[in-house]
């Protein structure tokens, strides 16, 4: 589904007077492959590069060296931009942000319509957006009258209606509160497992990769770490050298093993706790 060799992008960076103070290497000669149906997150700090990748697989960047292909098209191939945008449905932090419309169902709509999609089959692609994340029963309200995790759905399901066969997201929790980050994730799950659609999260919040297929941790610009969830939270020390930090749940069995406890490493939930603390 998506496939980068020494994938590279740079920036110039200016200061107030917008003179040039230096180049910025946001991605580093980096190789990924995520295959259809995987549901795969991307961790790291702020400025790992982590979201210029998000831009690089929508084609709203340019690849500086390398090459990066979304469904077999070259991001770099400027015919091809809006197939790859098709191919790799985009969702941001900030839901407002894709909002266009004044009702739920018009705003689901929006993107068939842009692509030129009969109206009959507009109407069944809005029905099954909607049905798949759970927000039918809101099709004929006001997006301002939602809470953030219902507005968050219906820019899921906008994408949705264009008949994607990736989503990337790009920290699309960071605003909404810990009920709104449980509904967009577990909405996400649903269409990874029964829909087969290929997910690509980008997050900073560790318990919501834990059900990941494969976690990539960045820094600096290159993928540091790759692994399972378990993997990769097995290895505390290595995780925190990247300015990140594990779930709380492995944390504290992390801790307690310090303290002549014996924890399984790489401890993800609090019923895997429960049954280690008390077998």
């Amino acid at each position: 589904m998506i496939k980068a060799n020494k994938l590279a992008y740079e920036y110039i960076r200016r200061d107030e007077e917008g003179n040039v103070e230096g180049i910025i290497r946001a991605l580093d000669g980096v190789d990924l492959e995520i295959k259809k149906g995987d549901f795969v997150a991307i961790l790291g700090h702020n400025g790992s590069g982590k979201s210029t990748i998000a831009k690089e697989i929508n084609a709203i960047l340019e690849p500086t060296e390398g090459t990066l292909f979304v469904n077999g098209l070259d991001v770099s191939d400027e015919s091809k931009i809006w197939d790859v945008r098709q191919s790799a449905g985009m969702v941001f932090q900030n839901p407002d942000n894709q909002i266009v419309a004044s009702l739920v169902e018009e705003d689901v709509a929006f993107g068939p319509e842009n692509l030129g999609v009969p109206s009959p089959e507009i109407k069944q692609r809005v029905a099954y957006a909607l049905e798949k994340v759970g927000m039918e029963d809101h099709r004929g309200s006001s997006p301002n009258a939602l809470s953030g995790g219902q507005k968050q759905r219906v820019a899921i399901a906008g994408i949705l209606a264009m008949k994607p066969k990736c989503i990337v997201l790009d920290e699309p929790t960071a605003m909404l509160d810990p009920g709104g980050r449980r509904e967009v994730i577990k909405t996400l799950h649903e269409l990874n497992k029964k829909e087969g659609i290929t997910i690509l999260l980008i997050t900073h919040y560790m318990d919501e990769v834990t059900g990941a297929d494969r976690v990539i941790v960045m820094d600096d610009g290159k993928i540091v770490m790759q692994g399972t969830p378990r993997e990769i939270f097995s290895k505390v020390d290595e995780v925190k050298s990247h300015h990140l930090d594990v779930p709380q749940v492995t944390e504290l069995a992390y801790e307690l093993n310090k303290r002549g406890f014996r924890f399984p490493p790489g401890v993800l939930t609090k019923e895997e706790f429960i049954n280690a603390l008390l077998g």
